[in-house]
């Protein structure tokens, strides 16, 4: 698959082609579904297909300071629309300027004269343009214009309307087993890990604790059963290469422990010689055990450890 971050990376001979566009934030099942559609379109026109999507997010842009919980990284949305059989994804880096873009000239500057496009596949809530002035019936006209065929796919429900906002918010309520139906899989947290207070070690419980990009979308406070992996950036180390460890997920601020900031942190399962530190790594939520408890005392602390680990193992098997 090829990767291109904003249009100038397009190669100039590049020919026709079908495109999808969104921000594509969490590639959930109602992205999939409009992938998928785009993806066969290009097939049955012998063209290869397109992704086009934005960084940063345009709310944020747009409406600074609202910028909303961020479900996936960047190269991470990449590699998962990489997985759907697109031939290649165009990031564009969303700015003031290029928010000001009437939907005429967006057509033309992105989808006609840069990616040539035979067809386009949007959802059917899609807005584009200047003020979001652009819809689905502008986007046909001026396909008719720039001689491409636009299609509109349906939204997905399942009980109510699959989307990111609402992904965010099962997020935020701690419901991962929703979130994990809702978005086909499991809801992951990257992040680089930096040494925090140990006091997991010192427990017998040592955890990797993430430092994650800015508005990253972190569960409820609580405890969780998941997996913890290392991300191949290039500090990751050799010997954990494609490993995944069934892994006990506390997020939160400790309460046992006064003045600790909130934190996601991971205990591998029955792995105490493990040197993350500096590495790329990514925790995948699963159900949700608890909420954060106050134990009077560090044996009921470690007590109570012990029985989510066993919780997490016999979920994770």
């Amino acid at each position: 698959m090829r990767g291109w971050h904003g249009l100038d990376d397009v190669p100039e001979d590049w020919g026709r082609s079908v495109v999808t566009i969104g921000v594509f934030d969490g590639v959930h099942r109602g992205h999939q579904q409009m992938v998928a559609r785009a993806v066969n379109m290009a097939a049955d026109l012998g063209v290869p297909s397109v992704v086009v999507t934005f960084d940063p997010h345009p709310e944020e842009v747009v409406r600074p300071g609202t910028h909303p919980p961020r479900l996936t990284t960047a190269r991470h949305r990449t590699e998962l629309l990489a997985a759907l059989g697109v031939d290649a994804v165009c990031v564009l880096p969303f700015t003031l300027e290029f928010s000001w873009m009437t939907p005429d000239e967006f057509v033309q500057t992105v989808l006609v004269d840069r990616l040539h496009a035979a067809g386009v596949v949007v959802g059917e809530n899609f807005r584009f343009g200047h003020k979001a002035a652009g819809d689905v019936e502008t986007l046909r006209t001026l396909g008719e214009k720039y001689d491409f065929v636009a299609e509109a796919v349906p939204l997905v429900t399942d009980g109510e309307t699959i989307s990111s906002t609402l992904i965010r918010e099962q997020i935020a309520a701690g419901d991962m087993e929703a979130v994990t139906a809702t978005l086909g899989r499991p809801h992951r947290v990257e992040g680089v890990v930096v040494r925090g207070y140990q006091r997991g070690r010192q427990l017998g419980f040592p955890t990797a604790n993430l430092e994650s990009p800015e508005f990253t979308a972190i569960p409820a406070d609580g405890v969780y059963a998941g997996w913890l992996q290392g991300v191949p950036t290039g500090n990751l180390p050799a010997a954990y290469g494609g490993e995944r460890w069934p892994a006990a997920i506390s997020v939160g601020t400790n309460p046992t422990f006064e003045g600790v900031p909130r934190t996601v942190e991971a205990y591998a399962l029955d792995r105490d010689d493990l040197d993350l530190y500096g590495a790329h790594v990514a925790v995948d939520f699963g159900p949700r055990l608890r909420g954060n408890t106050r134990f009077d005392s560090i044996e009921a602390l470690v007590a109570q450890i012990h029985a989510d680990v066993e919780q997490v193992r016999r979920l994770t098997a």
